[in-house]
């Protein structure tokens, strides 16, 4: 009964193994070969051979080390996955896990590692200068997509090679530079730094000009002390300050070329008071200088500068000064005394000549210079300047320079005649010659107005000029040089021959 028993229990425990291996699940098996292609600086291709091919995934990935179920997970249905938003220059740890059934998953592969590419640095944007000065420029720019807040700035003399430039680093966006010359075009690059081995591309070329020195309106003992000329002084380039000008009809001083200019103190502006001159602000200064060309049919044999006059505008009232330029014109130093410089040069028809050219002195320069008991500018009046010069009307030059107030349209002004337009007619030159050479003297105010009674300003009528009257004296003076009798008074030591010329015509056609 014992030996039944057994048996039977042997049997029903058989019967139930036997059931059990029926009902068994199959393991859910790990994918492999797991690896990764296409990886950028954000993104990765992540792929796996899965021979069963039950077709569902859960791929968990996160920067390595971190701990399991705490990464970024993604269910798919493919051995492949793209993975993006990754970080540039970091290495990520990835898990892939087969999903058999809902009850049913596999092990976790073992880790899985890749690194992301460096991200590339990009250019930075909008490079803008402000604050220029003549020295310093403040550099800004902006940077909305680099981590790193490193700079380098490469700037040099306009058309440097890039890489031969002066270099200055920065953690912000904006950099003054500093240490810049004066009145000097510039080129400047910029670029972001994202390491030492991985830097943009540079921004485009940004160029600037530095202002030039500001001028000085005093007079101080040598020219170059005013920072009225940039460069080199005998080349007479005007600051960029300045405002180049010509006469129509010019004054006679012993055939020598003139330069006018004057300067404006910054933000100041010229107030329009009829065809005379204009009102000048405070600070104000009025430069011309007196020079010969070595041989004027061939400029390239280069100039002698005599001197240069100066007029500064000084709490409401003129003050002049005269430098006188060194032999070597390299220098001008002011000098109230006057002098004498010899001077010799070939003139337009190839004719030597040779003068004891005349400084004036600052009581001479008064002399011409006063109305009133006063010292005001001779040359810059609106009817004198209303002409094409450097390419246009000089007048519209000043409206359009914002300049210039009260006045908006030049036509509006006159336009002294030129003295030798010979399709002009023969009185208007030559009262025009009288206006420009004599009429600072002659003139209610001026130095001869009680010692003459011409009266020689263009606008002055003929009736009231005296000139009939006074016919036989003009000729005389105008055709003399001796001190104190020939006219001009100052400024002329030879005979003004086609001036003179013209005078005589005119004076005979009075008869």
């Amino acid at each position: 009964m014992l030996k039944k028993i057994s048996l039977l229990l042997f049997v029903a425990g058989l019967l139930i193994a036997c059931n059990n291996d029926d009902d068994t699940i199959a393991a859910c098996n790990e994918v492999a070969n797991v690896s990764s292609n296409t990886v950028t600086d954000n993104s990765a291709n992540i792929s796996w051979n899965d021979a069963s091919n039950v077709g569902s995934y859960i791929v968990e990935y996160g920067i390595t080390g971190f701990p399991l179920g705490g990464g970024t997970s993604i269910s798919v249905t493919d051995t492949s996955v793209s993975i993006s938003g990754l970080l540039g220059n970091t290495t990520y740890d990835v898990y892939v896990q087969t999903i058999c059934s809902e009850n049913n998953v596999s092990m976790l592969t073992d880790v899985y590692s890749f690194t992301t590419s460096v991200t590339p640095c990009v250019a930075v944007t909008n490079v803008n200068l402000s604050m220029i000065t003549d020295t310093s420029a403040l550099i800004t720019w902006e940077d909305n997509t680099n981590t790193g807040n490193n700079y380098k700035l490469e700037y040099g003399a306009s058309g440097f090679g890039i890489g031969s430039g002066a270099t200055i680093t920065s953690n912000n966006t904006s950099l003054e530079l500093t240490g810049l010359l004066p009145n000097t075009d510039y080129d400047l690059y910029v670029k972001a730094v994202c390491s030492e081995s991985n830097m943009s591309s540079n921004s485009q070329v940004i160029t600037f000009t530095t202002l030039a020195i500001p001028v000085i309106p005093e007079f101080r003992p040598t020219l170059s002390e005013l920072n009225l000329y940039v460069g080199d002084l005998e080349n007479i380039e005007i600051t960029p300050y300045g405002f180049e000008y010509d006469l129509h009809s010019t004054l006679y001083t012993d055939y020598a070329s003139k330069q006018r200019f004057f300067v404006l103190p910054t933000g100041e502006k010229l107030t329009y008071d009829g065809e005379g001159l204009p009102i000048f602000p405070n600070n104000s200064i009025i430069a011309k200088t007196f020079y010969y060309n070595n041989n004027e049919t061939d400029l390239s044999q280069g100039k002698h500068i005599i001197e240069t006059r100066v007029l500064i505008k000084i709490d409401g009232s003129w003050e002049s000064g005269n430098y006188k330029w060194n032999d070597t014109q390299t220098e001008a130093s002011l000098d109230s005394n006057g002098s004498i410089v010899p001077v010799s040069w070939i003139d337009a028809n190839s004719e030597s000549n040779s003068i004891n050219y005349e400084i004036p002195s600052s009581t001479d320069c008064f002399t011409c210079h006063q109305n009133g008991g006063e010292t005001v500018p001779i040359g810059p009046k609106m009817r004198t300047i209303n002409f094409d010069f450097n390419g246009s009307n000089q007048i519209q030059q000043l409206i359009d320079n914002d300049m210039l107030d009260g006045l908006t349209d030049p036509t509006s002004v006159s336009l002294l005649p030129r003295w030798d337009d010979t399709t002009v007619s023969l009185d208007r030159r030559a009262r025009a010659y009288m206006d420009i050479n004599c009429a600072h003297c002659h003139t209610q105010g001026g130095f001869c107005e009680e010692q003459s009674n011409l009266r020689l300003s263009y606008e002055t009528a003929f009736i009231e000029s005296s000139i009939s009257e006074s016919s036989s004296s003009i000729l005389a003076r105008i055709q003399n040089t001796i001190p104190q009798y020939g006219m001009p008074l100052i400024g002329t030591t030879i005979i003004h021959e086609e001036g003179v010329d013209l005078l005589i015509e005119y004076i005979d056609s009075l008869d």
